[in-house]
């Protein structure tokens, strides 16, 4: 079975057989090229694993709120199944990907048609915006810590951001070359990092391994679920240049598994060596030759940030796609730098961002449902003409609902709305109640219904 065509405009020169970069334009009937194997998937994904907001956020993952802190053990299985679940979620996002060679937002043509494929490619606009300019914003803060290690004066806040912007924007415009840097040689540092920092933390001792309690462990799981899920509606921008679908999938989720689950575990290690209300950069600074480590994982960053802005040129090229994705790429990363140096409160932003995510959840219900047991591999239409399919919105919705019904978030008039709708309806979120896997599990049996339907109703008769 051939993989459904994007467009059959005119061919992009830069994009036939054999080229070594990704299609300047989105309607070109030439192959995408197919050129990442296992081991790029495999180092790409592992290198997204890392981050330095990962070491930061380790406070909420070793004593989740309201609950009493998690023992060391529990803690540590409980990041490492959700961990696996969630980039199972990623992994199987980004098959449909592998399968046509359509970047993430172009397949949801497929599945909504083209206009209405718009609404979910504009919040996913937004959220890769978003955390494109938090990840610059993460870059600096962590660039500065490290000048400060031996400066008493950082210099000025936005010359870093700039500096990230300028790298992360010209990461965009060969994005494969990219990957086959990372590859080659930022995973091996980055592992040789963590490597180092790994032992000089379990050197200085570990907690005692039963110290603590068990009763967070699912909240715990569906949070670790919920970070590697905010990747699913960027899996498929670079899924799509696999040279099968098994590299794709076995490469994302043994290569963000593995340093997802050790980048977490690390974090909670410096977390115990670091002092009440200190700095967890601090500690990785304080330890010998630390800095040295240090700032290759904080240069790795910038391939958080390449991820944002070169998946918002992908999710732009949906809604212009003869544009050049070099231009739209220049123009996302000076966006997004200009926005970096001016945003300074991340109290209501990063609520926000959540919010926006919490639409690709129910969303990847819908699309692997109808991938795999609907019109998907046969007949998903993925040109600029696909025709709206409005019942697609309904399990969508659906699952959306579900979602906000568990987990409200934390900005006051929306969360505020789906409280009193918890009381009306009767529904009282318990520990076990995932938002992340609920609203999953309704969009996708919503999809199912209607699977079965359309079936009945195209089904020969007699």
């Amino acid at each position: 079975m051939s993989a459904p065509a994007i467009d059959d405009a005119r061919p992009n020169s830069a994009a036939t057989p054999g080229s070594v970069e990704a299609p300047l334009v989105l309607d070109t009937a030439a192959e995408t090229p197919k050129t990442l194997g296992f081991r790029d998937q495999f180092a790409f994904w592992a290198n997204l694993g890392v981050s330095l907001i990962g070491f930061s956020g380790a406070a909420a993952f070793l004593a989740p709120e309201g609950y009493p802190q998690l023992s060391l053990i529990a803690a540590t299985v409980a990041i490492t199944v959700g961990t696996v679940v969630g980039t199972a979620m990623v992994a199987v996002s980004g098959l449909p990907g592998a399968a046509t060679g359509a970047p993430a937002m172009a397949l949801l043509r497929g599945l909504f048609g083209t206009k209405l494929s718009y609404l979910p490619t504009a919040m996913n606009i937004i959220q890769c915006v978003g955390w494109g300019v938090f990840e610059l914003t993460v870059i600096a803060m962590g660039s500065e810590t490290l000048v400060k290690h031996f400066a008493d004066d950082a210099g000025p806040h936005w010359i870093y951001i700039v500096a990230a912007g300028a790298l992360t924007t010209l990461m965009t415009i060969r994005p494969l070359g990219m990957l086959r840097i990372l590859r080659r040689y930022v995973t091996v540092a980055v592992g040789v990092a963590m490597l180092y920092f790994s032992v000089q933390l379990v050197r200085a001792g570990v907690p005692d391994l039963n110290d603590g309690s068990w009763s967070g462990f699912l909240p715990v799981v569906d949070a670790s679920v919920a970070l590697a899920v905010s990747w699913v509606p960027l899996a498929s921008d670079y899924t799509r240049h696999s040279r099968g679908a098994k590299q794709a999938f076995w490469g994302t989720l043994g290569g963000y598994t593995t340093t997802g689950v050790w980048c977490s575990l690390l974090g909670i290690l410096a977390l115990a060596q670091t002092p009440e209300n200190g700095d967890i950069f601090q500690t990785l600074l304080g330890i010998s030759a630390g800095w040295v480590f240090f700032a290759v994982l904080v240069v790795r960053e910038v391939d958080q940030s390449f991820a944002n802005v070169y998946s918002t040129a992908m999710s732009l090229q949906n809604l212009v796609p003869r544009v050049d994705r070099r231009v739209i790429s220049l123009a996302v990363g000076a966006l997004v730098t200009g926005l970096a140096t001016q945003v300074d409160d991340f109290s209501k932003y990063e609520s926000f961002l959540y919010l926006i995510g919490s639409v690709f959840v129910p969303l990847l219900g819908v699309t692997a449902v109808d991938w795999f047991l609907g019109r998907g591999r046969a007949s998903w239409n993925l040109r600029q003409d696909a025709p709206a399919r409005w019942a697609m919105l309904l399990p969508w919705i659906l699952g959306f609902a579900v979602y906000q019904l568990i987990n409200p978030g934390t900005i006051g008039w929306w969360a505020d709305f789906w409280t009193k709708a918890q009381d009306a309806l009767h529904v009282h979120p318990q520990s076990w109640t995932s938002a992340t896997l609920f609203s999953f599990a309704a969009s996708a049996l919503g999809t199912l219904a209607l699977v079965r339907i359309d079936r009945a109703r195209t089904a020969p008769a007699g």
